[in-house]
């Protein structure tokens, strides 16, 4: 008589959906070795620690692009402070269009201000 499997279903964790997608690929034996001992350091099992990596990945993608943004605004702050504080301390003032075109200059610019900022910093890291 053939022996009958039984498949327990487990309850979901509550607070997130089940898991029913896998994703395989290959190792080399010391990539494997490398992953198992960093897996046993955070006290997880193989498989989980290779899921919290690859999803701490997406997150520090996300992470970036937030860190690209904010960089890019506190450029464009240290524009307007240089541009409107040298005239302030010369002793001049600003009437209100020279703050618009200020405003205008720093908000179309600041982008390209930051990425040529960190530009320059990979360029001195390199040598």
């Amino acid at each position: 008589m053939p022996a009958l499997q039984s498949h327990i279903v487990q309850p979901q964790t509550r607070g997130r959906e089940s898991r029913t997608q896998s994703i395989a690929t290959r190792f080399t034996p010391s990539e494997v070795q490398t992953m198992q001992k960093r897996a046993e350091a955070n006290g997880q099992n193989l498989r989980e620690w290779t899921r919290d990596a690859l999803l701490r990945n997406e997150d520090s993608e996300h992470r970036a692009e937030m860190e690209m943004h904010i960089f890019t605004e506190v450029v464009g702050l240290q524009m307007l402070l240089m541009n409107t504080l040298e005239p302030l301390l010369r002793g001049s003032t600003l009437n209100q269009e020279q703050i618009n075109v200020i405003f205008r200059q720093v908000q179309t610019t600041q982008a390209a201000k930051a990425q040529e900022l960190l530009a320059k910093r990979g360029q001195k890291q390199e040598k």
